[in-house]
């Protein structure tokens, strides 16, 4: 069953306008199928819906060309960046549907398991429900999702065999997997293709059932692989012309906070600075885009090729090290297996709740997978905020309810800003230790919440 296609554009012969595609890809470009993208885009086709976690930079031509009528992704704008995507979904020209990142997948993994829908205990208490059937398991709430089935999946992958066994390479199988099975026709680009007999068995992620097409890649991927370009570390930002802990600084304190033993996610920003700060410890760092057990942030991309945390940037495999998909990514998460949830946010609240994923100004928003990060609480996570004691215009990110979109409500126990560690104790937080230079009574004159000591 032979199932290579002499090229691209002879794989997507039968797309037809108003297809739906999922097009997978993580952080910037990592595994986006930048060859089948340019296909589509010769091919001319229009009225296209896009699935994914984030538009992939590839599309770019076709949404510029308002060839695409609906989003359904993770990401569809980020704060403080205007795109041409942001102005066509802000007037209407295009639609979309924000889908948190494990949602995302278990929909689609459900549409190819022959389900009609998943309850999950992501997106509770925030817009994402709303107007969702919520029913009650061992009393515990769960929202329902229906299942999510695309025409075509477009995938990137490293190796193939002619009967469509796909093998991704590390940290790059992400969502290739759950596209694939949710797709009638899915299509895999890769780097080399074997003759059947030659991947190993054991080195195979996506059994060829699962995959009707395969080509060679022919476009180059010559964009950054992971992630944007990193806001500097070392500076310290300055309140009242005294400076408070760096971006990493924040992540040290952090840190020092991990228990032992102890399996711990890091989301985007700062705290993927933490795994600097790990070395020895009995600590094991767990990524949503399918990573546990990597280490230390690397400059370059090229040393562990497609060794990549959640942020998007290349880091070191340390021993013992396991890669898989987002699916499996999320059960570890839901399940209460992952013990530590370090996450950035846009506001944080008195009463624990989260806001990290849309801000007045944006159209859409990211809500990439934090939404199920913090359900992990009902398994008995816990969750840890990092970031910034004020925006880039001053405002307080410490407020006494939070006045963005809630990703999790009284969810968080620890918030470390670049001025104070913050824990929540009796329903509310209280300063634990202060930055250098600053008193608890300077912390709290630049937080939009009642000051609030523990009782002794």
């Amino acid at each position: 069953m032979d199932k290579v296609y002499e090229s691209p554009e002879a794989a997507i012969s039968d797309l037809a306008d108003g297809a739906s595609i999922a097009v997978s890809g993580f952080g910037q470009s990592a595994g986006s199928p930048m060859s089948l993208l340019e296909a589509l885009h010769k091919r001319g086709s229009r009225d296209l819906c896009l699935v994914g976690n984030t538009i992939p930079p590839g599309a770019g031509p076709l949404i510029d060309e308002r060839r695409v009528r609906h989003l359904i992704m993770s990401f569809t704008s980020r704060a403080g960046r205007l795109s041409a995507t942001d102005e066509l979904l802000a007037d209407g020209v295009m639609t979309y549907e924000l889908v948190a990142q494990g949602t995302l997948v278990e929909r689609l993994r459900a549409a190819g398991a022959g389900l009609g829908a998943i309850y999950t205990p992501t997106g509770l208490n925030t817009p994402i429900a709303d107007g969702k059937d919520i029913r009650y398991f061992d009393g515990r709430p769960y929202v329902l999702e229906t299942a999510l089935r695309v025409d075509y999946a477009f995938i990137a992958a490293h190796r193939a065999d002619r009967s469509g066994n796909i093998e991704f390479r590390a940290a790059n199988q992400h969502f290739g997997p759950s596209f694939a099975k949710a797709a009638r026709v899915a299509i895999v680009e890769v780097d080399e293709i074997v003759e059947d007999g030659e991947l190993p068995p054991e080195r195979i992620d996506l059994p060829g059932i699962f995959v009707a097409r395969v080509v060679r890649t022919t476009v180059p991927n010559t964009l950054p692989k992971y992630g944007l370009k990193r806001r500097p570390a070392d500076v310290a930002r300055e309140y009242h012309g005294k400076p408070g802990w760096t971006r990493v600084q924040i992540a040290e304190q952090a840190a020092r906070l991990l228990p032992e033993p102890s399996y711990v996610n890091l989301g985007l920003g700062i705290p993927s600075y933490v795994s600097s700060f790990i070395k020895d410890r009995d600590i094991v760092l767990h990524g949503e885009n399918g990573i546990l057990g990597y280490g230390d942030i690397v400059d370059d991309e090229e040393t562990y090729p497609d060794v990549f945390n959640a942020t998007g940037v290349s880091v070191t495999p340390r021993p013992g090290i396991s890669y898989f998909d987002s699916v499996t990514a999320f059960e570890m998460v839901r399940s209460g297996r992952v013990d530590v949830v370090v996450m950035g946010a846009y506001q944080a609240d008195a009463e624990g709740s989260v806001a990290n994923w849309a801000t007045p100004e944006m159209t859409g928003g990211g809500i990439g997978g934090a939404m199920d990060l913090v359900a992990s609480t009902q398994a008995g996570g816990s969750v840890m905020v990092l970031m910034e004691h004020c925006d880039s215009q001053g405002r307080p990110k410490l407020v006494q309810r939070c006045t963005y979109p809630l990703t999790g409500k009284a969810c968080v126990d620890v918030v470390v800003t670049d001025l104070a560690v913050f824990r929540r104790r009796d329903g509310a937080l209280t300063i634990e230790s202060v930055a250098p230079g600053f008193t608890a009574e300077e912390v709290w004159a630049l937080t939009d919440m009642e000051a609030h000591t523990p009782r002794t």
